[in-house]
């Protein structure tokens, strides 16, 4: 049941692209899926006024949340799924909808593929053969998970039609987006399938026929850049359909490292965006480990609050837990031109979004099995914190790099430990990189060429850095590059707005000319009305 593909490269980053030429690339997700992801949770008690108090306590604390998500509750237990609201709970679920969207926020429900006996929707997908099969054609169910589960069988383009067409009711009432759910444990004996597929085939293949369904649906409703899914299992080719989460993981140190670790393999067979519940989604954990997931959370490439028997939000822990959620939000609000310019190139490239040490730096040796930091793209080093001692541990390669949280300059090649406070975490820039810092910080999605600072470290002479923002509409409208020269730096911004070229570190220069400038310490800060370019003289 296997063939075997060897692709050479020859570099790791070379194996990925070629992968994904096969199997597909990962689609771009829309700007606002990058923002803040809050849950109802799964087994908590929850109704409208719950909701809307998570959300208003949120938004009323300064923290740019951007998407609202339901999750399974929303509908009745043991009729997962039918898609229908539980009136006992959310007895005006379009009013509500309306209400949840005039504060800025888009909104996701929890589904799966398996109809429970129970649901409204089993006789009709009985009788019309919309379910997984037994070889004698009965529909196969089984107890695990619902009372009478059947599958809904996607080999069957009317059955495809028919999950869509109950979907479709959810998205004209309001809804945004889904959490596909579950997609895995399919059976593969004594099983029948609509067109015939090998059942052991389909073990794996079922998922991505899941998902492609939904997907397609939400891209033929919502418009091809706006689809999006929160999908658990996968197969060769589920990037097509992002985003994926890492799955129920425990609420403790061990487990966040694990969900790291997870996280980097996934991204490094071809999926170019991820996720986890930060706060792990079992148990609760302390209010130390929650505070160190959120930072880890939420750099990176998608970030949601979720749990089981227990909420997520932030003041359920302590206040400083708030401050923590408001600093990492606000600060991953302000990176999203350097973030969506990443995510286009991920999409056409296939190299994901979060990178393995390795598959960025394949010739140090330190990095070859150093799975506790990631690259956030090509130019930013991340190292949570896994220990209840503040003690973070982490590597540098060879070169300079430089804190994007405080300035400091460190040398590669070099391991290092240190303490760190809630409202940090070693964030490193690579040396020669322009980072595209946003002018907001109070959402994902602004117009991050308006206002744009172009934070240029380490440059090298000679080498010449370069760098673009894009639009939401993924349009091309900004872009800097900065060559050092001896003791000078030659600017050239393209833009038809406003933005600041800032040159970290550098000390005081002794003349500007072609551009105003101001000097913020050992910064200068050049200042550029439209296309511009400029001359800094040490």
């Amino acid at each position: 049941y296997l063939d075997y593909f060897f692709i050479d490269g020859p570099s790791m980053k070379d194996v990925l692209v070629k992968y994904t030429d096969l199997t597909g690339k990962p689609s771009l997700p829309a700007p606002w899926t990058f923002g803040l992801w809050l849950s109802t949770s799964f087994t908590t008690n929850y109704d409208e006024k719950t909701v809307m108090s998570f959300i208003d306590g949120m938004l009323d604390r300064g923290i740019p949340l951007r998407v609202f998500h339901f999750d399974c509750f929303w509908m009745k237990e043991f009729h997962w799924s039918d898609f229908v609201w539980d009136e006992r709970v959310f007895p005006d679920p379009e009013g509500m909808l309306k209400r949840i969207k005039a504060k800025g926020l888009n909104i996701c429900v929890w589904i799966n593929s398996y109809i429970g006996q129970e649901s409204v929707l089993f006789a009709e997908g009985v009788e019309k053969g919309y379910f997984v099969k037994r070889t004698n054609g009965d529909v196969w169910q089984w107890d695990m998970w619902q009372p009478g589960m059947a599958l809904v069988d996607f080999t069957n383009p009317d059955a495809c039609k028919w999950f869509q067409s109950k979907l479709e009711v959810l998205l004209d009432m309001g809804v945004d987006c889904f959490k596909t759910d579950f997609g895995e444990r399919i059976p593969t004996e004594d099983i029948m399938y609509f067109d015939g597929s090998d059942p052991k085939k389909m073990h794996n293949y079922y998922t991505y026929l899941y998902n492609k369904c939904v997907y397609e649906l939400l891209e033929r409703k919502r418009g091809k850049g706006e689809a999006v899914l929160f999908a658990r299992s996968a197969t060769a080719g589920g990037q097509k359909f992002p985003v994926h989460w890492g799955g129920d993981c425990w609420s403790d140190y061990e487990s966040m490292e694990e969900s790291l670790r997870g996280g980097l393999s996934l991204c490094m067979s071809g999926f170019g965006f991820w996720s986890h519940d930060i706060g792990g989604f079992e148990s609760t954990s302390t209010p130390d480990v929650y505070k160190r997931w959120c930072a880890f959370g939420l750099l990176s490439s998608h970030s949601r609050l979720h749990g089981s028997t227990s909420y997520r939000v932030p003041w359920a822990y302590d206040e400083e837990a708030v401050d923590v959620v408001r600093y990492f939000a606000q600060l991953k609000a302000s990176l999203m031109p350097y973030l969506y310019r990443n995510a286009i190139e991920t999409s056409k490239t296939g190299i994901p979004m979060m990178r393995s040490m390795v598959l960025e730096f394949t010739e140090d040796k330190n990095c070859a099995y150093l799975a506790t930091q990631y690259m956030l793209g090509d130019s930013l080093l991340a190292a949570p914190i896994f220990r209840d001692d503040s003690i973070a541990e982490y590597y540098l390669p060879e070169g300079t790099w430089t804190s994007l949280l405080t300035g400091e300059v460190k040398e590669g090649g070099k391991w290092y430990t240190e303490k760190h406070g809630y409202l940090s975490i070693p964030l490193y820039v690579k040396e020669g990189s322009i980072v595209a810092m946003g002018a907001r910080n109070d959402n994902a999605v602004y117009d991050y060429a308006d206002g744009v600072t172009f934070r240029a470290y380490a440059l090298k002479d000679g080498i010449q850095a370069e760098t673009v923002v894009y639009g939401t509409e993924n349009e091309k409208e900004a872009s800097a590059d900065v060559v050092k020269n001896g003791t000078s730096y030659e600017i050239t911004v393209e833009s038809k707005k406003a933005s600041k070229v800032a040159l970290m570190n550098a000390g005081a220069p002794k003349q500007v000319n072609g551009a105003s400038y101001t000097q913020d310490g050992e910064n200068v800060i050049v200042e550029f009305h439209g296309d511009g370019k400029a001359e800094v003289v040490f």
